[in-house]
């Protein structure tokens, strides 16, 4: 049975200012979070993804090139499913994981909708977003650097690769067949923001105290069946 990590990503209220929308029923846009290092190829900028967001892109983030990762296949501007992390809090469980394991990634999203019992938590919360089932294990930083031309080409449109210099502590290549964006949120959070659900309490190896929705979140077999359930359920699909 598989494992599976939770991975915090996307647009915040540091960076770029502002967390995704969450709709009434769930339907949800995921903003990447914008690019801080310097890039050998240009990335596309939040104009160019002309995401249908319920309120104006801010004028001062419209020309901001942004760090598209992970990269799913179905989003502009993506090629593939693939996901690379230069910080050891994330790539340690990340790369403990093995082929056929899931790394699911969560974002916090803010509310914005009329229907006074919405399907999602008010204000904002915590959200799994979409998945990968992994194609290979793992590929560390070190291990990347030793692959053949051929054998790196899976990562090439990978943000990590686009800069001048490549920091990722660890790739992940997810399965074209069982990876992907959800078309609805699952909440990670309970009634509000800050409280954890049952994902987080009952099924993640996580305590769900202080600020657990900043930290990758590590599953077991069980937990990751209670995952998929929810998802199911919610999303619908993988």
């Amino acid at each position: 049975m598989p494992r599976s990590v939770a991975i915090n990503v996307g647009a915040n209220t540091n960076e770029p200012g502002f967390r995704g929308p969450v709709f009434d029923d769930g339907r949800f846009v995921f903003v990447p979070i914008p690019e801080d290092a310097e890039t050998c190829r240009d990335p596309p900028t939040y104009a160019d993804l002309d995401l249908d967001l319920p309120f104006g892109l801010p004028t001062a983030v419209r020309d901001r090139p942004v760090h598209l990762d992970p990269e799913f296949a179905e989003y502009p501007h993506c090629e593939r499913y693939t996901y690379g992390d230069p910080h050891g809090v994330k790539a340690r469980p990340l790369s403990e994981l093995d082929a056929g394991d899931l790394v699911f990634f969560y974002a916090t999203l803010t509310h914005h909708g009329r229907d006074p019992e919405p399907r999602v938590t008010p204000g904002w919360g915590a959200y799994l977003v979409g998945r990968f089932r992994l194609a290979s294990d793992p590929v560390t930083g070190d291990e990347f650097e030793a692959l053949s031309v051929d054998e790196r080409a899976s990562f090439a449109n990978n943000a990590h690769l686009r800069r001048e210099r490549f920091d990722a502590a660890v790739l992940l290549l997810g399965d074209e067949d069982e990876s992907g964006l959800y078309e609805r949120a699952v909440p990670l959070s309970g009634d509000r923001g800050v409280d954890p659900g049952p994902l987080v309490t009952e099924h993640s190896l996580d305590s769900g105290k202080g600020p657990w929705w900043r930290r990758p979140l590590r599953f077991d077999a069980d937990g990751t069946d209670a995952v998929l359930a929810a998802v199911t359920r919610t999303a619908g699909g993988y």
